[in-house]
């Protein structure tokens, strides 16, 4: 089988031309501005209400999982924050709400940068100081206050492919170090022994919008796998510090009952999962002219992924992540 290394990351999304920049990359991409995209009238008109931006940040504890988002949809913003300790197989602290863009969400063009998020009392924020990224959450029913460490970070993978309206964007991070504590019902949790791994995404999608998910992060091995709107583009694993693309894959679930079993397989034969739930973050969300359904079960992976450069295999044993079965209409 011929190595799947990939290609270093271009310094923008668009050609001159005005056509993407499709491909399958490693490292960072500068440039994340579409506006050189060749389109018809009616797409710039309507761009703007298909443009997605969402940063995304997961931190794995070996007694709980920490979910935060910022998503900027176009015409509305919203944010997420949830802790699942694994203890009581529950979320046992969860703030969601929905504002502006432009006034209460702000997401910045850059792969791992600046965004912020205020409504009401919920205020989250990541926040670019050199070489970290500092990670906030102020609510009611969470804070946490964290230091990612983008410091010798393992591989970037980012992906610009055609997706369901034009064309989308997506970077994604190995497991990275973490520092820092969250709180909630009056106790506090040490991030000490924790991973974090990070999701930047910047694209132009369609009104209707579903892709099934999973990635787990260690720091030393890691996975991104998904199904849905980008096809296969960005299903990569990281091992020792090594990016490989792992082509499509086919998630054995079940949808009315995700909380039961899930086996993830790739194609080729490189990668072969098992996940088993230990509870799931769940919100349905009807806007009147937009809504959403997403689950997001937690557990264990369990199996391996296999190198293609040689045929080492890298056992998986109860890495901590998550799943996700998520249908939009934006």
């Amino acid at each position: 089988m011929p190595s799947t290394r990939l290609p270093p990351a271009p310094r923008q999304l668009v050609h001159e031309r005005g056509i993407p920049a499709f491909g399958v990359y490693q490292g960072i991409i500068d440039r994340l501005d579409w506006r050189a995209l060749k389109t018809t009238p009616y797409q710039r008109l309507t761009r703007r209400l298909h443009h997605k931006r969402w940063q995304y940040a997961a931190i794995a504890h070996p007694a709980f999982f920490i979910g935060v988002a910022i998503v900027d949809v176009g015409w509305t913003g919203t944010a997420f924050a949830y802790l699942f300790d694994r203890k009581s197989g529950e979320v046992i602290a969860a703030a969601s709400a929905n504002g502006l863009p432009g006034l209460s969400t702000q997401i910045e063009d850059r792969a791992f940068g600046d965004a912020a998020f205020q409504a009401g009392r919920c205020r989250l924020s990541f926040r670019r100081d050199g070489e970290r990224l500092e990670l906030a959450v102020d609510s009611p029913q969470l804070k946490v206050a964290a230091h990612i460490q983008l410091a010798d970070m393992p591989p970037v993978l980012a992906v610009i492919a055609p997706a369901n309206w034009l064309a989308h964007s997506t970077h994604k991070s190995g497991g990275l170090k973490i520092s820092g504590f969250a709180d909630c019902q009056d106790r506090r949790y040490s991030l000490d022994g924790a991973v974090a791994s990070l999701d930047y995404s910047n694209g132009l999608l369609a009104r209707e919008t579903r892709w099934r998910w999973a990635s787990a992060h260690a720091l030393d091995l890691g996975f991104n796998l998904q199904q849905g709107y980008m096809g296969d583009t960005e299903n990569a694993a990281w091992l020792r510090g090594k990016l490989i693309r792992l082509g499509p894959v086919s998630f054995d679930y079940q949808p009315d009952d995700p909380l039961q079993g899930w086996r993830i397989r790739s194609d080729n034969g490189l990668l072969d999962l098992n996940f088993a739930p230990e509870g799931a973050r769940r919100e349905d969300k009807n806007l009147l002219i937009a809504a959403s359904r997403y689950v997001q079960p937690i557990g264990r992976f369990s199996g391996q992924i296999r190198d293609p450069d040689g045929g080492a295999v890298h056992v998986v044993s109860d890495l901590l992540g998550v799943t996700e079965d998520h249908l939009s209409r934006w």
